[in-house]
């Protein structure tokens, strides 16, 4: 049992007093050592065993007068002595140490003056004897109340999940695997970090294996089954005839320990490796962290990256604080001083029930906890400022009230006992602050973590809604094509009827299912999710869905924003945050971002649309037609000849040689890559053949000949009946036009686009608009109109997929327009044409890369973004956001009237 404070200061103050005295001046070291260990509560027989030979430089051996392995080395001299050679003589022994062994602290004293070295956190404090009792904070870690500082990135995490991924593949090959090896693994993970972080007494478990088993390991498994029985059994159960070794071990319960496992197979090689594992200190690990690890350790694939497979803290903690975490502080600094609302107030805590539908290894669950129980202590701090003898009675909130969904079992396993450890470090920063030891042992109470599909389990059944306080988590960030046949049933059984099904991607079915189980109560949610959702054309799909069918109301909203954390080479995800509601609120908070890698700025907003942006619940759906008075556009044409009619420079030229005649019938052709990026491409155009000539060119006919067998044996083999066409032909005749590739880099300011001619012959990698003007491409190359395609454009990766029916024909362009404004941008927009045509050995994709961008084009699309935005009034438009906020209300205005 650990001390308290109280009394460790009081034996502090003792120790302090005797051994101040003159006439104990040369009494031995190891009487006051006994005593100074005595402080807290560490018995003789702990301290017998840290005294040892140890190899030092020069293969001189030496005794380090106390050592207490990875821990603390004592080096003792007679009073007055040179301290500094003491800790010099105490360093000399590092060289015979193992990796594990090497203390953290090194404490050197000569009776009269005690210096501890934290060589982690590189700190000397030096006191003298009679002011130990004031410093008795330091020796912490001797009493169990270690603090450490949690890193993500800390290295510890990534090596205990590989020693773990080590012995999972190391017993794997004997044969031992599936849940059995997953559960034993789950075990061990426990152990280790009960005897690191006072659960259990310090390296019990270590102890039990280095003493109590064979160096061949032949044995390892079947003292592991025991050691599992005897935890799994209250003390006064036991059987009498045990070894003595498994009495300090104490009864864990939480089912943890109940079920019997096939006994596993050690040798030498694989005891070797859990006793290295047992060496690291495992109170640094951070459950919310190694949770994922460990998971992603399961998959060698992943282990060259492992930093890239848990979610960072400072992102659950972008989800968390808005749902519900910002609120609760700010009700408990209204109410501090009440202490009556107080005492209510912890009691809500108490209450609270938070529910991640897909919850992986409880990464937001873990730190929800954590952070409820740090609100918590807050409010124990005010509410108890005099010495509280049972600590078990104040602390209220507890892992019962959080619950989980997890499609795979380990996952959900580790998840369930990550829960515990969170607990218990919480616990343990409750004991620092009162001076008194508390752990929750047996683990009578435990997170519901259920294993199964969480879109096929009725979430009524895992906790009823009429208790649930929040809904939080990432569900899996799976795009809509990307779908395997599980997944797309799912996504069938969730979207009953709606249409464009497939256009959704698979988190959608968790705002779905939130949506119809939140109805008709206070429960707000949050999701993370892909910015997809927010973009192109799934809004329309499902938030029409929740908006009008379970009148949604979005609470807060992180615009796009990069999802990843601080391991290296690891892929990060651009994705939203959304919180949810079935109830309106008037304290709505958008959290916008200057670039996806910024730092987020809080605005307080009216509503926020299913675009994440200031405005009405609106959402932008597929028009056939332009809903403004403006050129329609038209898709490029598309060969679907399987790369017959396509032509190099050089294989056209060929082509000509061979068969001379064809000349006439080749023709430039433009597609988004060579539009781009300058390059000439040909293709074989045969509208204008006549059958004569088709019959005599015999090398252009075998082409077709090709194309008609490539199209029969095609999805649509209709198309063989014109096998020397292109499959769709949408070529203006007789007029010049705008070509706009449908795809375009996201991390260009302006998609790039020009003017042809009606001999060059576009693909339908490209679109184009018959008949436009100068004016026409000045708004379409404007911020005004790149505002409007950042939000309702779809994506292909990341980049932009432009869309005739959802973006172009449904731009709200300025309809009251002076004569002298349109002039205006006529004029901007023809400096711009002319500007790039000074670079003539620059393609487009040079041209419009924000690195190699000339001065002279930013100056002139700048000048034409002003002379756009005049088009629209006399507003100015400070950003992106204000622009496109302004849209929104237009195209609303433009549908109404």
């Amino acid at each position: 049992m650990i001390l308290s404070w109280n009394e460790i200061k009081s034996r502090a103050i003792s120790f302090s007093k005797e051994w101040q005295d003159e006439a104990r001046e040369h009494a031995e070291a190891q009487s006051f050592w006994n005593d100074f260990f005595d402080i807290f509560g560490i018995s003789r027989k702990r301290i017998a065993s840290f005294e040892e030979p140890v190899k030092k430089l020069g293969d001189k051996r030496g005794r380090i007068d106390l050592f207490w392995k990875g821990t603390l080395l004592v080096e003792h001299k007679s009073k007055g002595k040179d301290l500094d050679k003491a800790y010099t003589q105490a360093l000399d022994y590092f060289p015979g140490l193992k990796e594990h062994e090497l203390p953290r602290y090194i404490l050197v004293s000569d009776f009269d003056i005690f210096r501890l070295y934290d060589l982690e956190d590189d700190q000397l404090h030096e006191f003298n004897i009679k002011d130990l009792y004031k410093n008795i904070a330091l020796f912490g870690f001797m009493a169990g109340y270690t603090k450490h500082k949690v890193v993500e990135e800390d290295p510890v995490n990534i090596k205990a999940a590989q020693l773990m991924g080590h012995l999972h593949d190391e017993l794997k090959l004997t044969g031992y695997s599936g849940h059995a090896l997953e559960l034993l693994l789950v075990r061990l993970l426990f152990l280790q970090f009960a005897e690191d972080s006072n659960i259990f007494e310090k390296d019990l478990f270590t102890r039990y294996l280095e003493q109590r088993t064979q160096k061949d390991g032949s044995d390892v498994g079947a003292k592991l089954t025991e050691l599992f029985q005897v935890l799994n059994t209250p003390e006064d159960k036991r059987l009498k005839t045990r070894d003595e070794s498994l009495s300090n071990f104490p009864y864990t319960n939480g089912r943890l320990f109940e079920e019997f496992l096939p006994i596993p197979a050690f040798d030498t090689k694989t005891r070797e490796i859990l006793l290295t594992g047992c060496y690291i200190d495992w109170s640094k690990i951070s459950p919310a962290i190694f949770g994922s690890l460990f998971q992603a350790i399961m998959d060698k694939s992943h282990r060259r990256n492992l930093g890239a497979h848990y979610t960072s803290e400072a992102n659950i903690l972008k989800l968390i604080r808005p749902l519900f975490l910002d609120d609760l502080y700010t009700k408990l600094d209204k109410i501090k001083k009440n202490k009556t609302k107080l005492q209510e107030f912890h009691k809500e805590l108490s209450t609270l029930n938070f529910f991640d539908p897909a919850c992986g290894s409880g990464n937001f669950l873990i730190i929800a906890y954590r952070e409820l129980r740090i609100l918590e202590l807050e409010i124990l701090k005010i509410l108890y400022k005099e010495n509280v003898l049972d600590i078990e009675s104040i602390v209220w909130c507890d892992v019962d009230q959080f619950h989980g969904i997890e499609l795979e079992e380990f996952p959900a396993q580790i998840a369930s006992v990550a829960m515990w450890l969170i607990d218990h470090q919480m616990n343990m920063k409750i004991s620092e602050h009162f001076g008194r030891y508390f752990a929750r042992l047996p683990l009578d109470k435990s997170a519901n973590i259920v294993h199964g599909n969480s879109l096929q389990i009725n979430w009524q059944d895992v906790v009823s809604k009429d208790k649930l306080s929040y809904i939080l988590g990432n569900p899996p960030f799976i795009g809509s094509r990307l779908q395997n046949k599980e997944q797309k049933a799912d996504m069938k059984q969730i979207f009953t009827k709606v249409k464009g099904l497939g256009d959704l991607d698979y988190v959608t079915a968790w705002y779905l299912k939130a949506s119809q189980y939140i109805q008709n109560t206070r429960i707000r949610s949050a999701f993370v999710s892909t910015n997809s959702i927010s973009q192109g054309l799934q809004p329309s799909i499902l938030w029409s869905l929740l908006l009008k069918t379970y009148n949604i109301k979005i609470h807060f909203a992180h615009q796009t924003f990069d999802w990843s954390n601080e391991a290296k080479h690891n892929a990060a995800v651009h994705v939203v945050i959304i919180g949810f509601a079935n109830w309106d609120t008037e304290h709505k908070k958008i959290y916008e971002y200057e670039n996806i890698k910024a730092e987020a700025h809080e605005k307080i907003v009216k509503n926020i649309n299913p675009y994440l942006v200031e405005g009405d619940d609106i959402v932008v759906i597929k028009h056939t037609k332009p809903i403004c008075d403006i050129p329609e556009m038209n898709f490029g044409n598309m060969p679907a000849d399987g790369g017959k009619f396509l032509f190099t420079k050089e294989e056209m030229e060929a082509f000509i040689k061979i068969e001379p005649q064809s000349l006439k019938f080749f023709r430039s052709l433009v597609s988004a890559r060579e539009f781009l990026n300058n390059k000439e491409r040909f293709c074989l155009w045969l509208e204008d053949i006549s059958p004569k000539e088709l019959r005599e060119l015999t090398h252009i006919k075998a082409l077709v000949g090709e194309v008609k067998a490539i199209r029969t044996i095609s999805s649509r083999p209709h198309l063989a009946d014109i096998p020397h066409l292109f499959a769709q032909i949408t070529q203006p005749k007789d007029v010049d036009f705008i070509a706009i590739p449908r795809v375009s880099s996201e991390n260009r300011a302006y998609i790039p686009m020009g003017f042809f001619d009606k001999n060059y012959i576009v693909s339908d990698t490209m679109l184009l608009i018959p008949n436009a003007t100068l004016y026409d491409f000045g708004q379409l190359t404007s911020a005004m109109h790149m505002a409007w395609v950042k939000y309702t454009c779809g994506r292909l990766k990341s980049d932009y997929r432009y869309s005739k029916d959802l973006v172009y024909n449904n731009y709200p362009f300025p309809t009251k327009t002076s004569d002298k404004n349109k002039q205006t941008v006529e004029q901007k927009a023809k400096a711009v044409l002319d500007t790039r045509a000074l670079y003539i050995d620059s393609s487009l994709a040079d041209l419009y890369d924000p690195l190699s961008m000339p001065p002279k084009l930013k100056k002139a699309h700048k000048e034409l973004d002003k002379a756009v935005d005049r088009c629209y009034g006399n507003k100015v438009f400070k950003n992106d956001k204000d622009r496109i906020e302004f849209l929104f209300e237009l195209y609303e205005e433009y549908l109404d009237a």
